[in-house]
């Protein structure tokens, strides 16, 4: 699966970044993946070249660029429990200094990157994101909704931002939650939210799950939900992307 590694300009510097896509001289649907707080690493290039081999020009940028250039935490090679306090000790001053508005501008860049790429189709595109990558994705649909076709968020506080943020959103949406981080009753509250807001989605708890499932290289790791996460992705980019 080809790759490339990329700079995008922002209105704040330079924002590297990674391309993954199919291995064909055509057009291909364009995807914007945000990555969890941990990064851009080994399982994030393995997950954007996944969804590439599906037909889709895969667009990761490093949103923690204000900080220097991918990797940003010097992380081990498997992240655990043991290594938690250490590593979020480093995370949190960069998830605060990233800022809604600074996410906001970060968002256009991107966006004006992807749909500009030669490998990269006309038409609508979709955001996917997982943890904090999630919320960003959420936040990047609701601001650009003539843009974006499609929004998926896994183990990520997808309505952290308030019932006046979802109700901007026109992509479909698919939000795949960990056991450990919504309640029932939460995502009743979530889901009423998002159907006053006449989105258009799905939102369901993945059984037996925790925050950060999706990640092989974490102890979170979750092999069926990782799995029901394509399940619920490709059919969604499909449906939305293929009649852009």
């Amino acid at each position: 699966m080809p790759t490339k590694a990329l700079q995008i300009p922002t209105a704040d510097g330079q924002a590297d970044a990674f391309a993954a896509f199919p291995d064909r001289g055509d057009r291909h649907p364009g995807v914007l993946m945000y990555a969890d707080g941990f990064g851009i690493r080994p399982v994030l290039r393995e997950m954007a070249c996944e969804l590439a081999g599906h037909g889709y020009y895969v667009l990761v940028p490093n949103f923690f660029y204000r900080h220097g250039p991918a990797p940003v935490l010097d992380l081990p090679e498997h992240i655990g429990e043991e290594h938690r306090s250490t590593v979020f000790a480093q995370l949190m001053p960069m998830i605060e200094e990233h800022t809604a508005e600074r996410a906001l501008s970060d968002a256009d860049a991107y966006l004006r990157f992807l749909t500009t790429q030669p490998e990269v189709a006309a038409g609508r595109v979709a955001v996917t994101g997982y943890c904090i990558g999630g919320l960003l994705a959420m936040r990047t649909a609701a601001a650009h909704p003539g843009q974006v076709a499609a929004v998926a968020a896994f183990h990520a506080p997808a309505g952290a931002d308030g019932p006046d943020s979802l109700s901007k959103i026109t992509a479909q949406v698919h939000l795949g939650h960990a056991e450990t981080d919504i309640t029932p009753e939460a995502l009743g509250e979530l889901n009423q939210v998002l159907d006053d807001a006449g989105v258009s989605y799905t939102s369901e708890i993945y059984p037996g799950t925790v925050h950060g499932f999706t990640m092989s290289d974490t102890d979170a790791f979750d092999p069926a939900g990782l799995q029901r996460h394509w399940d619920r992705l490709l059919p969604l980019l499909g449906r939305t992307l293929a009649s852009s």
